[in-house]
């Protein structure tokens, strides 16, 4: 009778270097979200700091004060309101506009189709500073005075951007049968569209209006060139940077990001339990 030999025992280091290429991808994923959300651990730790001087830079006490008293400053809270109305107003309406010629691109065939998208992607690619000075000139141009009214014409701009590539990657992805199974089940066009095309582009409708929103509220740049004498928020943080930034900039900061954070948690909540009903 032939006996069957035991397998050797895989040595150490064979076994070490099997377990590291088993788990390099988890653990440069992880280093990748340490290094994306250490900022943000910093601004949320230093806007309990009671800091010595003018500058916010180097922890010296625990306090809640920045969070009791987070408008010390008038003009940072009415910065933080105008920032929040521009990026509302542009979101809403580059989200709409956005939609509407997503769906015309992927739905439908027409002269001039690869023109638009090429220039679609042009503010995209188009450095800030150049976006900036040209919409700066196309104002004055225009005679339009600065101010609010020029920041939101300039955001819808270049949001606009964003929100079509961001929902046309979710109606490419999409399953056509699904419609068509609703024109069998004798749905008309607009009940195809409102119970079956809505609801599964609506998550990339959704994304796509946080990003723009994101994108508006802390817009710099572009800002600068077509703002006047309004003062946004982002632009509030730059002339504080000068005298010493207050920790209730780290406050407002935090309360942004949580807040977004519950937003996108909220949705995802509900739609597994949707999914689940």
């Amino acid at each position: 009778m032939s006996t069957k030999e035991a397998a050797p025992r895989p040595s150490t280091w064979h076994r070490t270097s099997r377990w590291i290429r088993n788990h390099l991808v988890v653990a440069y994923g992880l280093a990748a979200l340490f290094y994306l959300f250490l900022p943000i651990a910093v601004v949320f730790a230093f806007s309990f700091n009671k800091p010595a001087g003018r500058q916010n830079s180097t922890w010296n006490q625990f306090s809640l004060d920045a969070w009791r008293n987070i408008c010390f400053d008038p003009s940072m809270c009415t910065a933080v309101g105008l920032s929040l109305r521009i990026a509302l107003i542009a979101t809403t309406i580059a989200t709409l506009l956005g939609t509407l010629i997503a769906f015309a691109l992927v739905r439908h065939r027409f002269r001039g189709r690869a023109l638009t998208n090429l220039l679609i992607f042009l503010p995209m690619a188009t450095p800030e500073v150049v976006l900036g000075s040209s919409l700066l000139a196309l104002f004055l141009n225009a005679g339009l005075p600065l101010g609010p009214v020029t920041i939101t014409i300039a955001h819808i701009m270049f949001c606009i951007s964003f929100v079509v590539v961001t929902v046309k990657a979710r109606l490419q992805g999409m399953d056509p049968r699904l419609e068509e199974a609703a024109g069998d089940l004798y749905a008309n066009e607009r009940q195809t569209f409102r119970y079956v095309t809505l609801p599964l582009v609506a998550p990339g409708i959704a994304a796509a209006a946080l990003l723009s929103f994101s994108l508006s509220f802390d817009d710099y740049i572009i800002t600068n060139f077509n703002s006047g004498s309004t003062l946004t928020f982002p632009m509030y943080i730059w002339g504080a940077a000068l005298r010493g930034i207050p920790p209730q900039v780290n406050v407002v900061g935090s309360i942004m990001f949580f807040g977004s954070l519950a937003i996108v948690l909220v949705a995802q909540l509900a739609g597994r339990a949707r999914r689940k009903a």
